[in-house]
């Protein structure tokens, strides 16, 4: 019975998942878009941060302007670096189209290895 009912399910549903159902980094407005109030209150982060050995960081989004359905727009928030607060106010959030963001706060990523400090 449950195999006809998940069966029955796939025949309905599209054979690929919308961009704003997917919980694949992609550019922040998509992100964003995923959330009710267009991810006002999310935490965000740039990808690339974690392969940099960069942890705790995030941005808070304050407010949003998307347009295109979700892949443009712009982005406001308080930025957090490395555990404390940078921003005294909202500010534009950079990069929003250049880099791939994901929700939460970044994480060193598995099997990072710091650069050796130069020796003077």
């Amino acid at each position: 019975m449950a195999s006809s009912v998940q069966t029955a399910l796939r025949k309905l549903l599209p054979s690929q998942v919308p961009p704003s159902l997917s919980t694949l980094p992609g550019n922040l407005y998509e992100i964003l878009s995923r959330y009710p109030r267009d991810g006002v209150g999310q935490k965000v982060y740039q990808t690339r941060w974690g392969s940099k050995g960069i942890e705790g960081s995030y941005w808070e989004v304050t407010r949003t302007k998307l347009k295109c359905e979700g892949k443009h727009g712009k982005a406001w928030g308080v930025l957090v670096w490395k555990g404390k607060r940078v921003s005294e106010r909202d500010e534009k959030i950079p990069g929003g189209l250049k880099y791939r963001w994901a929700v939460g706060e970044s994480r060193i990523k598995p099997g990072f290895k710091p650069l050796p400090k130069p020796s003077s």
